[in-house]
Order: C-alpha cells, then structure tokens, then sequence
C-alpha cells in the first residue's frame, strides 16, 4: 500500500517509509520557505539545507505524538521547522560570538606586529597615492569609507559602469605596483 492524502499520517505513524517520501514530496516547499525565512540573514545554504534535513528526522521520530487531520498536520510540521529553524540560528550565532570573543583575545599584538601592521599601512598609502587623483579618490570611497558603486558615481559625476573600469584598472595597477615594491622597486 502507498502513502496518499488519506492515509499518510496514518502511515508516519507506523514508521513506513512511503509516508516520509510523500511528506517530502508535498512539503517541502513548505518547510524551505519556512527554515529559508528564518536561517537566510546567516547566509549558509549548506546550515539551511541541514536544518531541512533534521526537520523532517524530527517529523519521523515524532509522528507518533501528533493528532489530527491533514490542517491541522500542516500546522505542525510548520511549527517544527519554524523551532528547529530557530534552534539552529541561535546555535550559529552563539559559534559566532564564540569565534569573535576567541579573535579579540589574540587582538593584543607585540610591538614587532604593531611596526609591521604601520609599515604595511604606509606602502599602501604610497602606492595608492601613485593613482591618478580621480581613481585615488574612487579607492578611498570604496575601500576606506565602505561607499557603493552607486552613492561614488552620484558624488563624481561618473557612471557604475566607470566606476567599476575604474576600480579594475586601479587594482592591477596596484597589484603590479605592490610586485615591484616587494621586489625592491622604488615607490
């Protein structure tokens, strides 16, 4: 016998695998969309994937705890995936402060990091300053300032498509700078 509209929770119920096929089969949409609403402000395919996964083993091992007609089964597989959903957004963002607490701890540097950190910060002034004054000032807007495409192309009278020419050009100018700095040329 096949799992269909009828029997399916019946079947779960019973631990047979047709019913589990047939839930993913018509909820799946459902339970994306649910654990995607929740989990997508992380930006980990692979967490929401995951989560999916372990709803529907939550489905399985539950089933015998539910009671009720197909509404109201809607209704519950909804609620686990939006818990679940929840369990593991919580549980990236706890990884997550727990790796920004463990990098503030290494955030004290010797002197010796420091003096490179400065002489570091230094060779990239020198070698964004070899820029042309506009492609100088599209660098800092960008990289320093955290400004869009948009919002420099609005302050320079320039268009997005300019802009990013622009930014292009500047980063292999740079970058073949930067390779004969390091290799003794002068700045």
């Amino acid at each position: 016998m096949k799992s269909n509209e009828n029997n399916f929770i019946q079947r779960l119920q019973r631990q047979k695998e047709d019913a589990i096929e047939y839930i993913i089969d018509h909820y799946l949409p459902l339970i994306k969309g649910v654990s995607y609403k929740v989990l997508s402000p992380l930006g980990n395919d692979g967490l929401i994937e995951e989560c999916i996964n372990d709803i529907f083993l939550s489905i399985w091992n539950h089933s015998r705890k539910f009671h009720g007609d197909s509404a109201d089964f809607k209704k519950w597989i909804c609620a686990i995936a939006k818990f679940k959903a929840i369990d593991y957004y919580r549980k990236a963002n706890r990884k997550a402060e727990f790796t920004s607490d463990g990098l503030e701890l290494h955030a004290e540097r010797s002197a010796e990091d420091e003096l490179i950190m400065r002489e570091d910060k230094t060779e990239l002034i020198k070698l964004i300053n070899l820029l042309e004054p506009v492609d100088r000032d599209i660098f800092i807007m960008k990289f320093f300032l955290g400004l869009k495409t948009g919002e420099i192309s609005t302050k320079l009278g320039l268009t997005n498509a300019s802009i990013d020419n622009r930014i292009y050009r500047g980063k292999k100018k740079l970058n073949h700078e930067a390779a004969n700095f390091s290799l003794g040329g002068s700045v």
